[in-house]
Parts: C-alpha cells; structure tokens; sequence
C-alpha cells in the first residue's frame, strides 16, 4: 500500500485549485454537487466548499424509496459540517413509472435508471443555481467502468477522477470528512444490501494495488501474476478494463472529412481563441 499513499495536503491543494480554476474559466462561480452521503461526493463537497465559499456550493440528496436512512443522516452531517446550501428531491416518482411499463426491469437496469434520474435533476438544478456539475467518480471506477453512463458517469468537471478509492478514503479522512462516513463499506444505495466490493467481487483495496500496477507502473498482466496476484484476478480486472474503455471516452465520430470533431478539431484555439 505505500505506492498508493499520497500527500494530502499536496492533493488537497491542487484540487481546489484545481476546482476554482476549472469553475472560474468558464465565467461561473458556483458548484452543483449529487451528495449521496458517501466518502466520494462528501470528498467533493468539502473540496467544493473550500475552492469557492460553501455559499456558492449546493448539494443535492436525491434518495429512491429504497434508499437507507444512514444515507441521508451522513449526507446531512456534511451538510452541516461545511455548511454549503443543500436540496433534496426524491426521484421515486420519476423512476416507478417507467418501471410500471417494463415490470420484468432487473436490479441493474433500475439501479441505472435512478442514476440517470439523478442526473436530470443535478443538471436542472445546474440551470436553476447557475453553477456546473462537480462529479465524484474515483479512478477505480472509472477504470473498470463501475459507473452508469450519462447517470453519475455525467458532469462538467472531476477533482477525484485521478484517485483510487483508496487515496480517497485518505484524502478525506484529510480534510475532515466525518470517520462514520470514511469508514463505512462503500454502496451506490441502488438496493438494500447492495455494496460496491459485494457487486464487484472483490475489495478496493486489492484491486487498487493491481490497477496501480497495471495502469500506473505499466506492468503486464503476466507479471502482476509473478508479482503474487491471483490469475483469474488479474484477468477479470484486465477485461473489465477493456470492455469499459467506451466509458471512458466521447462517442466515435466516423471520419469523412479533412477536420473531424475528437480527431483534428481538438483545441479552443481551433476556432479563434
């Protein structure tokens, strides 16, 4: 684990810097963040509330019928502790009734129209504060595509998306994020008993040793296996990757002309600036 221990203050600093630049740039002031309650958007509220002024932050609680109590009590607590504006809007009335036309909808795909609900409601509410959209989604699943595409997958900008679960868990615990929320088995609430390390297989811990050697020292799959780790381990991890690349990227435009969008029309200086 030490590969992975990161200096928080150093973190911490660039982040808000990295949030006030990001946010200013663009000639707005104010944030929007999906405040679930767990460590990852809490993370994102206090970094938020520090770049800006928690005046010019608003968290929003967006709890389906199923969701836990905790959620809500813990999202509180950050709430109150950094003092940002908060709103809360339920969405089982924007969920039930697609549902109510699709009864044979599994978990997945319910758990995926909740994060898509969410979504419209943060960039509704984006409009309504005049603040763009701060994610929360971390490095771990952003690589294995543990996320829901235009659900928590869409925002304007990502302070967290460079750090594994692990180094998120330490740069909250950092800057004061309550212990009961740091410390609690991380879950997207999508059903009671869900749990991320449940759903995934296996904890954020051993995945985040394996990802920091595949992605960041760049060792081969083969010699993550010499270096200790279970085969079948580092082969899901390897396809979970790759399967989730399209993720990770905007839709592939097919090329027809001299200047195509995402190929060679990249830059703001492209049209003038």
């Amino acid at each position: 684990m030490s590969d992975l221990t990161i200096n928080t203050n150093l973190a911490r600093k660039i982040l808000t810097g990295f949030i006030h630049t990001e946010i200013t740039r663009t000639g707005f002031s104010r944030a929007v963040i999906a405040l679930s309650g767990g460590v990852d958007s809490s993370l994102s509220c206090y970094l938020a509330a520090e770049a800006l002024g928690p005046e010019n932050v608003l968290a929003i609680r967006m709890p389906y019928k199923s969701s836990s109590q905790d959620s809500l009590e813990h999202a509180q607590l950050v709430i109150d502790d950094t003092g940002i504006q908060s709103l809360t809007v339920p969405i089982t009335d924007m969920v039930d009734p697609l549902f109510e036309q699709f009864p044979d909808g599994d978990r997945i795909r319910r758990g995926n129209a909740m994060a898509r609900a969410r979504m419209i409601v943060l960039y509704d509410q984006s409009s309504a504060f005049d603040g763009l959209v701060i994610g929360s989604g971390n490095k771990t699943e952003i690589l294995l595509g543990y996320t829901t595409l235009y659900g928590d997958s869409a925002y304007a900008l990502n302070p967290l998306g460079d750090l594994y679960k692990t180094q998120v868990r330490q740069l909250a615990g950092a800057v004061g994020v309550p212990d009961v929320i740091v410390s609690k088995p991380p879950t997207a609430d999508l059903w009671q008993g869900q749990t991320d390390e449940g759903e995934l297989g296996f904890t954020y811990d051993e995945v985040d040793r394996l990802l920091y050697m595949l992605v960041d020292e760049r060792y081969r799959p083969e010699e993550c296996v010499t270096a200790g780790f279970e085969q079948e381990f580092v082969h899901d991890v390897v396809n979970r990757i790759r399967r989730a690349h399209f993720k990770r990227v905007l839709p592939p435009i097919a090329k027809l002309s001299k200047r195509t969008v995402g190929y060679d029309f990249l830059y703001p200086r492209d049209w003038g600036t």
